[in-house]
């Protein structure tokens, strides 16, 4: 480009200022100094064409236009072909340039250059063309079979995908019993109750405590707590400026004041109080645990996801530390974070970078001040290495008293051959990095994870002061790492189309597999990986795990499920399980429908959502055990106007049977151990039933008619009102009218502390009625 120019501005040029010898016969001639100027430009011109060209014969690899990404038939047959004549004529015709500037024949040049133009039109369009019409298409299986291979193996390469150890998950004839079921008391007692999605505002409801405290994101992970290895949710309790009170908002506060947060929050995955809420392991301010397993020391945050401002630690004023009570608690930093002001100087300059005199003026900050800026983890590891990739998910991490944040790192190209891209530029991608940020001193270590991976050892060389290698991770946190979300949704949507290996198979799109939908807040959505406490077949004991099922493609059954491993040595292997194709698997979006279908279920369902309350379906687990499957999905419900979101119910399915209950516990007994079959407890029926006035079951979507009323009896109430006596019609109508409108309060409070008690007087209450109309 810069020659093409060059070669227009300098022949204007002549032209302009050397060029025009007669203005009466309006001809413009150029001088031969002038000419020969210009003849060496283009042959420099011709010259990095030609090697333009040379390497347009490699680019074929990465063409788009065949059955698949990569050099097909017509780019290997026709297009190289025409690259290399094109390469040969654009010598030639820079040889005629040579030629017309020592002999001043021109003649030659005029010739290549229409050759060259000509040689163009018919070898990178019409032959092409050509090929591809009348050679390939009546022929495409047999020619393209050798190009898809490189395609599907070279794809499998880019994404590791190659190494997915693939086994068949036999569904086991006999039914799943309950004491089969405990021998995995692991993986049971991990099953995720927990939502991170309703969780967070859970967390952010219960456990901030002040309006300037907030929980940004829950993650997920797990611990070793004594004999019991347990996944759970936590989450960061950070500090919002922007939360202050408006008065509250002034240089001093949010600059020298209130620099952190302060602890986070953790609870089991599986355990669900009494009152629909979470079991904290680690609460309140300040942290307490209920573990002798969780130390809790230094857990000040002073970078986390919420600290996009500067602060300066180390002043004349004291550090807000956290509340207690009516009066606060104050403290100092003793880390090494941030930068000295020690100086007029590096004053000045700070308050030219953030913009105020405050910084020269302020009385408070003397020479052990410390300044911190980029504070906020998702740009701090951008600033240090912007040439990697960042996880949208940073984690946080409790390891030796410490809170860290984990941040998986990622290098990509979109150079690697025959790789089908995941997104439009890049076609290669390896987790190799896991920065490991320190949140109280903001220190950043970046280790390198994968060593056969060029492109991150080729930064390791360049950087070496940068990176470190995985060895020197200490173990608190090594043992916390996990396969990163991001990765193992690229990896599943590729291998959806990349487990078929045959070309033949390929190319027809015989067994394309594709990422199941669930019901989430009413909205049909993919189903998100998750991390599951799983004992892998053939295995002896549980591990975290990384997981999603496979459906086919334009079909719900599901035909395979796919796992990473996380723990150990183990980290990073990858597994497929295929299910028989002679058995039925029920979908994830099958057991949805389901539900919606099973009479009772659905009837409660919509009643809870009608008035006052929301009803949240969360995750639907599909839970690989014992050569069986199991589905289990919590249910929450969100009031409106206080907005905590509280698990009520659980769903469990197995087979074809699907049960509600109170917990999980009361689930799987009743579908794996009694007789009873009913979706929800009959009592619950025939309460639902009395009040509608209705004698016999709701089909699907049908609702009874008096569903206000019902909508009562599922809230739970502040007052008990102790054991019925003896009573009129009238008097029993009346006690009912009464729970009900305390019920209603209830439900529209949020409360359902105490929803057996109101179910238990509901009940006392419609028998009386029965025996009083008999």
């Amino acid at each position: 480009v810069v020659i093409v120019i060059s070669l227009i501005l300098v022949g204007a040029i002549y032209i302009i200022f050397t060029g025009i010898h007669s203005f009466s016969e309006v001809s413009a001639k150029l001088s031969s100094r002038a000419k020969k100027h210009m003849s060496v430009l283009v042959f420099v011109f011709l010259l990095f064409k030609a090697w333009d060209y040379r390497l347009q014969m490699y680019n074929i690899l990465f063409s788009s236009d065949g059955v698949v990404f990569g050099a097909g038939y017509t780019d290997v047959n026709a297009n190289l072909l025409g690259y290399k004549i094109l390469f040969a004529t654009v010598i030639f015709v820079a040889l005629a340039v040579l030629y017309s500037l020592f002999r001043n024949n021109y003649k030659p040049l005029v010739w290549g250059i229409g050759a060259w133009i000509a040689i163009s039109i018919i070898f990178t369009g019409v032959y092409p063309a050509f090929v591809q019409q009348y050679r390939v298409e009546p022929n495409e299986i047999s020619l393209e079979k050798e190009y898809i291979k490189n395609n599907i193996e070279m794809t499998q390469q880019a994404y590791q995908l190659d190494s997915v150890q693939t086994k068949d998950f036999k569904i086991s004839e006999s039914e799943l019993t309950y004491a089969e079921l405990m021998e995995y008391e692991t993986v049971v007692d991990n099953i995720r109750l927990q939502d991170y999605r309703p969780l967070k505002t859970t967390y952010n409801q219960i456990q901030a405590l002040r309006q300037y405290y907030t929980f940004e994101d829950i993650d997920v992970d797990r611990y070793q707590l004594g004999d019991n290895y347990t996944q759970v949710m936590l989450g960061a309790r950070e500090l919002d400026q922007n939360a202050l009170a408006v008065q509250a908002q002034t240089w001093v506060n949010e600059t020298l004041k209130y620099t952190h947060g302060l602890g986070f929050a953790m609870s089991p995955v599986g355990k669900v109080g009494e009152n629909g809420l979470p079991e904290f392991l680690v609460q309140d301010i300040p942290p307490v645990t209920n573990s002798e397993h969780i130390t809790l020391k230094n857990n000040s945050i002073y970078y986390g996801e919420k600290t996009n401002d500067y602060v300066i630690v180390n002043t004349d004023q004291t550090e807000f530390h956290y509340p207690m009570g009516s009066q606060n608690v104050f403290t100092q930093y003793e880390g090494t974070g941030g930068v000295e002001v020690k100086s007029l100087f590096r004053e000045a300059i700070y308050a030219l970078r953030f913009g105020t005199l405050k910084i020269i003026l302020s009385n408070d900050i003397n020479d052990q001040s410390q300044i911190m800026y980029e504070r906020n983890i998702h740009q701090r590891v951008r600033k240090v290495a912007p040439f990697l990739k960042y996880d949208s998910d940073p984690y946080l991490v409790h390891a030796q008293g410490q809170l860290y944040w984990i941040y998986d790192a990622y290098t990509t190209t979109g150079l690697y051959p025959y790789s089908q891209p995941f997104n439009r530029s890049e076609n290669y991608i390896r987790n190799s990095i896991k920065v490991v940020v320190d949140a109280y001193n903001g220190t950043l270590d970046y280790y390198l994870m994968d060593e056969n991976d060029p492109i991150a050892v080729t930064y390791s060389k360049i950087f070496d002061d940068l990176f470190k290698s995985a060895d020197q991770m200490p173990e608190s946190l090594r043992k916390h790492i996990r396969y990163p979300q991001d990765l193992f949704k690229i990896q599943s949507n590729i291998y959806s189309t990349y487990h078929m290996d045959d070309p033949v198979v390929y190319y027809n799109r015989e067994d394309v597999w594709a990422i199941p939908q669930e019901n989430y807040q009413g909205s049909i959505i993919p189903v998100e990986p998750y991390y599951l406490m799983n004992q892998l077949p053939g295995e002896k004991e549980a591990e975290f795990t990384l997981m999603t099922p496979f459906t086919p493609a334009n079909r719900n059954n599901m035909v395979a499920w796919m796992a990473a491993r996380n723990d150990g040595e183990n980290y990073g292997e990858l597994f497929t399980y295929r299910f028989p194709k002679d058995q039925l698997v029920y979908g994830p979006n099958q057991i949805e429908s389901r539900i919606d279908q099973e009479a009772e279920i659905s009837r409660m369902l919509t009643l809870w959502s009608q008035r006052g309350s929301s009803v949240i379906r969360g995750n639907l687990l599909v839970i690989p055990i014992n050569n069986s499957v199991l589905y289990v999905e919590p249910i929450f419900l969100q009031a409106e106007n206080r907005g905590i979101p509280e698990m009520i119910r659980v769903i469990v399915a197995y087979k074809n049977e699907i049960v509600m209950r109170e917990n999980l516990q009361e689930a799987l007994t009743t579908l794996l151990k009694s007789d009873e079959s009913s979706a929800v407890p009959e009592e619950e029926i025939e309460q639902i039933q009395q009040l509608t006035g209705e004698e016999q079951p709701l089909q699907p979507g049908q609702q009874g008619a008096d569903s206000e009323a019902v909508q009562g009896q599922w809230a739970q109430t502040d007052q008990p009102t102790g054991k019925l006596e003896s009573a009129s019609s009238a008097e029993l109508i009346s006690q009912a009218n009464q729970l009900y409108q305390q019920a209603q309060q209830a439900l529209q409070n949020g409360d359902f502390a105490k929803y057996g008690e109101i179910i238990e007087e509901l009940g006392e209450i419609l028998n009386q009625l029965s025996r009083t109309g008999e």
